[in-house]
């Protein structure tokens, strides 16, 4: 999580070949000896050309890489999430050219569930970090647009115009409830689950969200827990329809086991920047 809840012919044509040659009659030159009879020739044998079926020429699209968000993550994000936007801003170009690839390879319908998740969250991260170095230096991601950034509808994929709000919670919440999904998506504040210093793929997204959802849990810069007492991070507030049984949810992750009826308090939110 990040943000407060919002307010409201498949064939190629054959050529065309000639048939083969016809041979005219001969004319006698001479009355008393026969016309010499000439060997007919042989018909040239048609080349047959390979038909191409529709999974030969129409091959699914390649998933797409992540391979240039993996870089800037690796170069410029610590393993703990601090982020150096100063050294990203030097890199900025790179960002903008992946920007571009998010652009002009939204999911398709046919895509799998795991291939959306990783392309959305993903997006999801790379413009907020984009929001933040267009208005570098800044202090807080709620200095920018009158201090709620996230309804601002300025994220262009696809031809169509997204606000953050509208990535995280019409289309990362709404489509997939994986609550895990608030562990994965930064919003650049302190208090957000750190941001992952490696893109998301289809390949390590399941393992990634475990690994990102128990980290964030047991870190007691997040959340303070003992089996009576429970002083937890806003986000289980502001998300508790997407957690469930909270006590359970929790036990699911934490090292230490809340007891049922545990008291539960939450934490004030620090909106200072990750760097």
């Amino acid at each position: 999580m990040t943000t407060p809840p919002p307010e409201s012919n498949l064939s190629a044509p054959r050529s065309q070949r000639p048939g083969p040659e016809r041979i005219g009659d001969a004319k006698a030159t001479e009355p008393t000896q026969e016309p010499e009879q000439q060997p007919a020739p042989t018909p040239a044998t048609p080349t047959v050309e390979p038909e191409v079926t529709p999974s030969e020429e129409a091959a699914a699209p390649a998933v797409m890489s992540h391979a240039l968000w993996d870089e800037l993550l690796r170069t410029w994000v610590s393993a703990d999430g601090h982020v150096n936007y100063k050294g990203l801003k030097s890199a900025e170009a790179k960002l903008d050219k992946y920007l571009a690839q998010l652009a002009a390879n939204v999911p398709a319908s046919s895509a799998s569930r795991t291939e959306a998740m990783v392309y959305w969250i993903n997006a999801y991260n790379a413009f907020t970090v984009k929001l933040i170095l267009d208005h570098w230096p800044v202090s807080s991601i709620r200095d920018i647009h009158g201090g709620n950034p996230w309804d601002v509808k300025w994220i262009e994929l696809g031809g169509k115009k997204y606000s953050l709000n509208q990535i995280e919670h019409d289309i990362l919440r709404k489509r997939y409830k994986d609550a895990r999904i608030h562990f994965a998506v930064n919003c650049a504040a302190r208090s957000c689950p750190p941001l992952y210093n490696r893109a998301f793929t289809a390949e390590n997204l399941d393992a990634v969200l475990d690994q990102r959802t128990r980290a964030f849990i047991n870190n007691p810069r997040y959340n303070r827990i003992s089996p009576d007492k429970a002083e937890l991070s806003r986000i289980f507030e502001w998300y508790r329809e997407d957690f469930g049984d909270l006590v359970a949810y929790i036990n699911r992750y934490s090292k230490v086991k809340l007891k049922p009826g545990t008291r539960i308090s939450f934490v004030e939110y620090d909106w200072s920047l990750n760097d």
